[in-house]
């Protein structure tokens, strides 16, 4: 139960930059779960003409205006004022985007956590001396979520322990069986979840929910990295909760959001304990 005296500022703001003309569906399935995990506020960095339907699809997030009508290609003001920041579910990789993702990463506040997922991964990869630049460096570890073809493009077949250790990250190696690499060389491996969870947007519902519990929570490693497992392991769960009701076959990432309504977010070390 949260604590009667609180309000929607007790439960961090989560900055969610997603989305481009003709693929909104990224941004809003992460949008939702982000809220659905508890954050108190949820801010969606937008291309113009994506504002429309974002607002008519989850009115419940605010929104930040790109100055391009259809691409990711300006860093949101006031980055400072957010808990959390998550980037890269359909944002494309467009060579506007891919230079100011770059920037972004270098210029975000330096305890602020940042969930790197999907086309931010892919833009990564297109920069081939990015890790030489040590982004990460003595800064919160980044969290990032790749799939085995995205880890290939990143990093090759390098030894996730390693990749981790070395540039300081979190990786969500997303599989049949997904591993969790700690900077610190702890690895955990998730038993939750099914194959009905194979499906378009599933692993945005996963960025967002990392991002909702990132912003309400006190960063530290210790912290990010059980949220994060956490995470992966109620992604899981909710989806072997829609099995339940449902056809494996029939399962959409929209099923998975509707399943966090069910369930009892646990948030570790957070910024307003009950």
């Amino acid at each position: 139960m949260r604590n009667p005296e609180t309000t929607k500022y007790d439960y961090g703001h989560g900055l969610l930059i997603a989305g481009s003309y003709g693929r909104m569906g990224c941004a809003i399935l992460a949008a939702r779960a982000a809220l659905r995990s508890g954050c108190g506020l949820i801010t969606v960095h937008l291309p113009s003409r994506c504002v429309d339907p974002m607002q008519a699809a989850f009115p419940e997030a605010m929104v930040d205006i790109d100055a391009n009508s259809k691409l990711f290609t300006t860093i949101p003001i006031h980055m400072e004022r957010y808990n959390a920041i998550a980037v890269g579910p359909g944002i494309g990789t467009n060579e506007l985007t891919r230079l100011i993702l770059l920037h972004l990463i270098a210029e975000r506040p330096a305890n602020t956590p940042l969930i790197l997922d999907a086309d931010a991964l892919n833009c990564i990869a297109q920069t081939p001396d990015f890790w030489d630049d040590e982004p990460f460096g003595a800064r919160l570890p980044a969290i990032i979520t790749p799939h085995a073809a995205e880890y290939g493009r990143l990093f090759g077949d390098a030894d996730p322990a390693e990749m981790a250790r070395r540039h300081n990250l979190i990786i969500v190696k997303k599989a049949h069986r997904t591993l969790v690499y700690s900077p610190d060389g702890r690895i955990y491996e998730n038993r939750t979840g099914n194959a009905g969870m194979a499906t378009a947007g599933s692993g945005d519902v996963l960025t967002g929910m990392i991002l909702g519990l990132a912003a309400q929570t006190d960063p530290s490693l210790e912290n990010l990295v059980r949220l994060t497992c956490g995470c992966v392991k109620l992604h899981g769960q909710i989806g072997d909760f829609a099995i339940q009701h449902q056809s494996e076959s029939s399962l959409i990432a929209s099923d998975l959001v509707t399943m966090l309504k069910r369930v009892t977010i646990y948030k570790p070390s957070t910024k307003n304990d009950d």
